[in-house]
């Protein structure tokens, strides 16, 4: 896997010279700049990194690369320290040129796997994606979240349910075994039997199929429902597709092991970022604009910082990957937010797996 199809943080022209111009030392200098920091959090300085370097290099010519490195922007002097850290357009040039992904093992693969399917088969396919976001928090010791919508799930079965005469519910069966109740509003002067009419015409239609797919069947067959029903109980299967769909936005959000990310905090200036962090999570909507832009390109996709207004006060980032269902329509996505000193190397992959675990459940039905 590469991840040079992620999107890149904006640079300007002498920048992007500037990182084109790296010779072999500078990035060697850069890297374990990189490296050091995502494995403590603290700046190097020169000294050390002449002793951790693969050449024989001095301090001095060390110090002479970095301040190179730092007018290319990839790097900067925290106040408090002599040494140096990535900047956000470091890291993301790291990622995008110099990052080096480890493998998902066969043993862990199986873990994974087992697990999800297992939750599934126990529960539902949303306890697999619970599961999911749960794996990927302690792989991380990130925030594990997942993003799918209830559009999505395959419908076994559909009821109408009168309640008294002016309500009544709608009940979703999925294929997964899940049920949902929506409350509807009836049409005055509702006959008897539309209820179970309104019913058989859905669930001649829906096994196997989801919502939104359904609903646009129908708006699509629309002088067909009218010769087939009569116009009080086609009020009815419309309002109650309409009620049991919601808003064509309407998305679910699973965050798992948001505890993770307080552990390990430095300085009050950590304590005040993950605080930030905190904040962001919980404003879901901001999360989920955030991965639906996941949604929009193939693979893994990575936000570092201030590429993204979310994550601009709290300086995290995201890995997240979609996954598809059998007919390969791209229905939601897996990730983990954390600090951006995150352990790409391992995350990545981890993440791309997940979703394809995801994926291959999905499309066996097990979805």
């Amino acid at each position: 896997m590469n991840t040079r199809d992620l999107p890149p943080l904006p640079a300007s022209a002498g920048q992007a010279r500037s990182l084109a111009e790296l010779n072999d030392r500078s990035r060697e200098i850069f890297r374990q700049i990189v490296e050091s920091y995502l494995a403590t959090g603290e700046p190097v300085g020169s000294r050390n990194l002449a002793r951790i370097l693969p050449m024989a290099l001095s301090p001095a010519s060390v110090r002479n690369v970095m301040a190179d490195l730092e007018h290319a922007g990839l790097i900067y002097a925290p106040h408090t320290s002599a040494g140096r850290l990535p900047t956000e357009t470091g890291l993301r040039f790291f990622v995008d040129a110099l990052l080096e992904l480890g493998d998902v093992g066969q043993e862990e693969q199986g873990r994974i796997e087992a697990q999800m399917r297992a939750a599934a088969s126990r529960h539902t396919f949303e306890s697999a994606l619970t599961e999911a976001s749960v794996l990927l928090s302690g792989i991380s010791r990130g925030a594990g979240v997942v993003m799918t919508t209830k559009q999505n799930a395959n419908l076994r079965h559909v009821e109408f349910v009168r309640l008294d005469p002016g309500r009544a519910l709608v009940v979703l069966v999925s294929d997964d075994g899940s049920v949902e109740n929506r409350l509807l509003d009836l049409p005055p002067g509702l006959p008897a039997g539309a209820l179970q009419e309104a019913s058989n015409f859905l669930n001649a239609r829906i096994r196997g199929r989801t919502l939104g797919e359904v609903r646009a069947e129908i708006e699509a067959g629309r002088e067909a429902m009218k010769r087939e029903l009569d116009a009080l109980t086609e009020r009815l299967v419309e309002a109650g597709l309409a009620r049991a769909v919601g808003p064509s936005d309407e998305r679910q959000l699973i965050v798992r092991g948001q505890a993770n990310l307080l552990e390990d905090l430095r300085a009050a200036d950590d304590l005040e970022r993950i605080r930030l962090l905190f904040s962001d999570l919980e404003s879901q909507k901001d999360v989920i604009d955030l991965l639906v832009r996941a949604e929009g390109g193939e693979g893994v996709r990575i936000f570092i910082g201030s590429e993204n207004k979310l994550f601009s006060l709290s300086g995290s980032s995201m890995i997240a990957a979609p996954f598809r269902d059998g007919r390969q329509k791209i229905v939601g996505v897996v990730g983990v937010i954390g600090p951006t000193r995150l352990n790409y190397a391992r995350i990545v992959p981890m993440v791309d797996f997940t979703a394809r675990v995801v994926s291959r459940m999905l499309e066996s039905g097990r979805g």
